[in-house]
């Protein structure tokens, strides 16, 4: 029988409504024919872990694993209700799932986990190098991006004042989270994910759809974290253009340790607005 997860509920955040990727933004995602801005997928990833963390605990950010899915839009100030159930367990291991919902639009996120019985399987750091960021970005493309080797590394400190900015920003109340050892929220990872598209190259309106998450250890407050990668494919979907990165987060020891590993999916390029029906 499954076992549920505590509920969830939260008033959504558009954090970014001054940023770079107008998406975000009311005028231009309304063009799109969206009802608003779109509120980030990484900020509903962190409304998806929350009743995770709450049931699963600190193990998860050890060793979990995530797939999330950000399948319809929610739009600032929508109430999100965040519901799930671990749908088996054991005295070591568990599966779960949880989705965000809300009234407007149903199941807008959904997230399928694991809590892995021993340690994770380890990443070869050796195959992630780290790379300089561009000084002047390209635009983003399909043959750009088909041919780029290696991406350029963005880097992080996560110290407490990153922390509180960002524990601000999602709204997450979990303790695990705040004190001198605490963890690094898990979907700061993803964030970092985005970073290592936009800071390598220039898109227009652009939309975060999938994330596939392993936590290889995870991270504490007051680490560097390095995000390494490469494109890992490139396709075109009913006239979207799509980009999936192969993501490794290193915290910047003197030897580096693998904290996660990331497969980021991006819709790059939106058809022209005039075509445009909204995303699914």
């Amino acid at each position: 029988m499954s076992e549920p997860l505590p509920r969830y509920r939260v008033r959504a955040r558009n954090t970014s409504t001054q940023s770079e990727n107008k998406i975000h933004d009311d005028t231009l995602a309304r063009r799109y024919g969206f009802r608003g801005g779109l509120v980030p997928g990484v900020i509903v990833y962190a409304y998806l872990t929350e009743p995770l963390v709450a049931g699963l605990g600190e193990a998860w950010l050890a060793r979990g694993t995530a797939h999330a899915r950000f399948r319809r839009p929610i739009v600032d100030a929508e109430e999100v209700t965040v519901t799930g159930d671990v749908t088996g367990r054991n005295a070591r291991t568990a599966n779960a799932r949880v989705a965000a919902r809300t009234e407007a639009e149903g199941d807008c996120g959904l997230a399928e986990v694991t809590l892995p019985a021993g340690s994770p399987t380890p990443a070869n750091v050796a195959m992630y190098p780290k790379a300089p960021l561009p000084t002047e970005r390209p635009p983003a493309s399909r043959e750009l991006l088909s041919h780029v080797d290696v991406l350029g590394t963005p880097e992080t400190t996560y110290d407490a004042d990153v922390a509180a900015a960002w524990l601000e920003k999602v709204g997450d109340p979990l303790p695990v989270y705040r004190g001198p050892r605490a963890w690094v929220h898990p979907a700061f990872y993803l964030d970092q994910a985005n970073r290592a598209l936009d800071r390598n190259v220039r898109v227009g309106p652009w939309i975060h759809v999938e994330s596939r998450v392993r936590h290889l250890g995870g991270a504490r407050i007051g680490e560097t974290l390095q995000t390494r990668g490469r494109v890992r494919s490139v396709y075109e979907r009913r006239g979207r253009e799509y980009v999936e990165l192969d993501l490794l987060i290193v915290a910047a020891d003197e030897r580096p340790r693998p904290v996660a590993h990331v497969v980021h999916t991006a819709i790059f390029k939106l058809p022209a607005v005039e075509s445009t029906a909204p995303a699914c």
